[in-house]
């Protein structure tokens, strides 16, 4: 959804219970909000809908690393599980610190790997063009 509307194309989804709770995508140039990352957006929608401010029974799976500012979103979550497929070797959190996470939070990463990062290449690409 984020790629049709010219967004960088970051889906985000939220499971809790084996349900899903919360889907997301970037927003930054739709709202003119350089917060409004897919994790932010799943983040207060998941929260929204558990009625609560953690999210430590949860697991995000989102298509790229999250960056710095969406790390410590999770981190203040409590976030249970964080699933990303690409690795975000300019922006991502691992930049910084593998440990901005909240110390209970697992990770997978590179779930995806392939497909997250070929999406990634083309638009950028044609955003190039």
């Amino acid at each position: 959804m984020a790629y049709s509307k010219g967004e960088v194309p970051v889906g985000a989804v939220v499971v809790c219970n084996n349900q899903i709770i919360a889907r997301a995508h970037n927003l930054t140039e739709s709202l003119n909000d350089p917060t409004a990352h897919a994790e932010m957006q799943a983040i207060t929608a998941a929260t929204s809908y558990l009625g609560g401010k953690y999210l430590d029974q949860c697991a995000l799976y989102v298509t790229l690393e999250p960056c710095a500012m969406c790390a410590g979103a999770l981190f203040w979550s409590q976030l249970g599980t964080l699933v990303y497929g690409t690795n975000d070797p300019k922006r991502g959190y691992t930049l910084i610190s593998e440990s901005m996470l909240h110390p209970k939070t697992k990770v997978m990463k590179g779930v995806l790997k392939d497909s997250s990062a070929e999406l990634l290449k083309l638009f950028f690409s044609e955003k190039r063009e």
